[in-house]
C-alpha cells in the first residue's frame, strides 16, 4: 500500500518586491534611488579612506550594476557632497546631538546626500529626500541609523526648504 501524497499547507508566497530586510529589490528601484546608493559607497570610501574624488569616482563605476545608475546625478551627488562638504557639515552639525566624528560614515554620508539634495535638487521633492535617505540608511546603516538621518533631515528641511514645506502644510490644512 503506497502513502497519500500531502500537499505543503504552507501559505502562498506573497511578492512585495522587497527582500526579507524590507529593502527594495534590484529590479524595483529607479535609476535615481541607484545613483544615490553609488554616491554613498563612494562617498564612504571618501570618508573612510580619505581617497581621492576622482579616484573613488573611477573605482564605482566599474562596479557592477552602475549603467543602470543616473549617473549625471551619481556625479552630482559625488562631486557636489566632497567639493562642498564644509557647508554641508556646518548646516548638519548643530542639529547633531553628538560630535561629527561620533556619527557612522554610512550616516554622515547619508546625511550629506540629503542635504545636498535639499539644497541643489530642487525637483526632489522633500519628502523624497528624507525617504530616500531612510532606505539608504536602512540599507547600508546600522540597525537604528535610519531613525536618526530621518530626525536630523526632519529638523533641517524647514530651513532649506521652507516654501515647499509651507505649501504642503496648507494643502494639508
Amino acid at each position: 500500500m503506497t502513502e497519500p501524497i500531502v500537499k505543503s499547507k504552507r501559505p502562498p508566497q506573497i511578492r512585495t518586491g522587497l527582500t526579507s530586510t524590507g529593502v527594495k529589490k534590484a529590479a524595483d528601484k529607479s535609476a535615481r534611488t541607484r545613483a544615490r546608493e553609488f554616491a554613498l559607497q563612494a562617498l564612504y570610501q571618501h570618508l573612510v579612506g580619505r581617497n581621492e574624488a576622482n579616484s573613488v569616482d573611477e573605482f564605482t563605476r566599474d562596479l557592477a550594476g552602475f549603467h543602470k545608475a543616473d549617473s549625471a546625478h551619481y556625479d552630482a551627488l559625488l562631486h557636489g557632497c566632497i567639493d562642498g562638504a564644509q557647508a554641508l557639515d556646518a548646516a548638519i552639525t548643530p542639529l547633531l546631538d553628538r560630535p561629527m566624528t561620533e556619527i557612522s560614515p554610512v550616516e554622515h554620508a547619508v546625511l550629506w546626500i540629503g542635504t545636498y539634495e535639499f539644497t541643489h535638487c530642487l525637483d526632489v521633492p522633500w519628502r523624497v529626500v528624507i525617504n530616500e535617505c531612510i532606505e539608504l540608511a536602512k540599507a547600508f546603516g546600522g540597525t537604528d541609523g535610519h531613525k536618526y538621518v530621518n530626525g536630523v533631515l526632519h529638523k533641517l528641511a524647514p530651513s532649506l526648504r521652507a516654501a515647499e514645506i509651507a505649501a504642503d502644510q496648507a494643502r494639508q490644512n
